[in-house]
């Protein structure tokens, strides 16, 4: 199937906070946000977006950079905020939970591409580029659930 996309310029963080803040309310448990790009892109930027427009009760969001893992309590769920950077094999990703997280709970995933064979096919990918004028977003997908959320989305934003 070929996957579905939708491109975005962020002018801004503030332009990038709203984006993240329009999507999190939409989520529910099951789905995963792939989040790629270099870094300093602004995948942890958008992500802490994402995750404080649902939380329960507002608090810090990290990095999980060096914990490899947050999770949150959201009005939508459970929600892991997982930083693969420093993961090295497929059996430490078997190791944090991820697999059963992806059934379960909301998932942000920041370098995705540690996951290889395991990343879920029905999963959003949102790759960010920093290009000095502000940010580009490609959101690309193939799960038809995800065409409904980001008409969604786009219609609230």
């Amino acid at each position: 199937m070929t996957p579905a996309t939708l491109t975005f310029h962020w002018p801004s963080e503030e332009e990038t906070t709203r984006a993240g803040a329009a999507l999190g309310p939409v989520l529910r448990a099951g789905d995963v946000v792939l989040l790629e790009g270099d870094v300093g892109a602004g995948k942890t930027h958008f992500a802490r977006a994402v995750i404080q427009s649902v939380l329960l009760e507002p608090e810090d969001v990290p990095s999980p950079t060096f914990t490899l893992v947050q999770v949150y309590d959201t009005r939508n769920g459970a929600l892991w905020h997982t930083d693969l950077y420093r993961v090295l094999a497929d059996t430490e990703i078997d190791e944090l939970g991820l697999m059963d997280a992806f059934e379960d709970a909301i998932c942000l995933v920041e370098w995705p591409d540690r996951l290889g064979p395991l990343t879920p096919t029905k999963a959003l990918t949102i790759t960010i580029q920093h290009d000095g004028k502000g940010r580009t977003a490609t959101l690309q997908w193939t799960d038809p659930r995800w065409s409904d959320r980001l008409e969604q989305v786009t219609a609230n934003a």
